[in-house]
């Protein structure tokens, strides 16, 4: 790989992300779960209130992969965190670094907005991608557990039923 280029994704970017969104859910095999649309993203990516943020990563000009996240916040720490929700490399990318670069940018985003913690979730079936986040130094919190409500049950939580 010899012109490497991560830059924060610009809105004309959209339709490539939701290439990469659909790309990861179809490896994750999560496809009936991509529903993001180019609106979605337009909204949410830079809307007047965004809600995340993504990297791109271009080799020799082509799209190669992508990173989309947003910040949340330790009460403990007292300060923010940079959450990533999505990582996404090419296959015919994969095994040059790419991956690594992208978590070194996002390392170094979270550094530079003072946050303590940088964290991700990643599918427990998935070990190519466990093994490298191991080598990256990164380890599991095996002692939490993430519950998640949606669709009607989050209406019914938020309507008080």
């Amino acid at each position: 790989m010899s012109n490497i280029i991560i830059r924060p994704a610009q809105p004309s970017d959209v339709p490539e992300i939701l290439k990469f969104i659909r790309e990861l859910a179809e490896y994750e095999k999560l496809v009936d779960q991509a529903n993001a649309s180019v609106s979605d993203m337009q909204s949410y990516l830079f809307g007047p209130e965004p809600k995340c943020k993504a990297l791109m990563a271009e080799v020799d000009g082509k799209p190669a992969a992508f990173a989309l996240y947003f910040y949340n916040f330790s009460t403990f720490l007292g300060r923010p965190g940079l959450y990533l929700e999505d990582l996404f490399v090419r296959p015919e990318f994969r095994g040059s670094g790419l991956g690594k670069m992208m978590l070194q940018k996002l390392a170094s985003i979270a550094v530079a907005e003072n946050c303590g913690r940088f964290e991700w979730s990643v599918l427990d079936w998935n070990e190519p991608a466990i093994s490298f986040y191991k080598r990256l130094g990164a380890r599991p919190l095996d002692e939490w557990t993430v519950y998640r409500t949606d669709g009607d049950n989050l209406k019914k939580l938020a309507a008080g039923s």
